[in-house]
């Protein structure tokens, strides 16, 4: 794919009505194989869900995407602090793949700086102890 992204091998979709076989015969056409989720099972597809409804309240929504290319950005982007730097309830509030030991609230010392990175323009915070 251009960008150097990896290429698309897999559609994981339900059994919807919308889902029409011209639908399929596009993906199909690029290489994709598509793949169904079970009949009668909504929970299926839940964390994919989940994580859809994650990325769009807390980044894509908030910006005008201009075209493939920048969309793929921003969400590499947004990936990589949702699963770095990002907190998460089911984790205890630590991240799912820290890179940095995560920050714990303590009384701050004088000797303490605290960086801030500021991603997509601001979008996202991402905080950090200063070396």
């Amino acid at each position: 794919m251009p960008g150097g992204s990896a290429a698309v091998r897999f559609l994981i979709r339900d059994c919807d009505s919308k889902f029409t076989r011209d639908f399929d015969t596009v993906f199909r056409s690029e290489g994709v194989e598509i793949i169904r989720t079970p009949v009668r099972a909504p929970k299926a597809n839940a964390i994919a869900e989940r994580f859809v409804r994650t990325a769009r309240s807390e980044c894509l929504d908030w910006l005008l995407i201009l075209n493939r290319r920048h969309l793929e950005r921003v969400l590499r982007v947004f990936v990589h602090h949702y699963n770095s730097h990002r907190p998460h309830r089911s984790l205890n509030l630590t991240p799912q793949n820290p890179k940095r030991p995560t920050l714990q609230l303590v009384t701050a010392s004088p000797s303490t700086h605290i960086q801030r990175r500021d991603r997509l323009g601001g979008l996202i915070h991402e905080y950090s102890l200063a070396a």
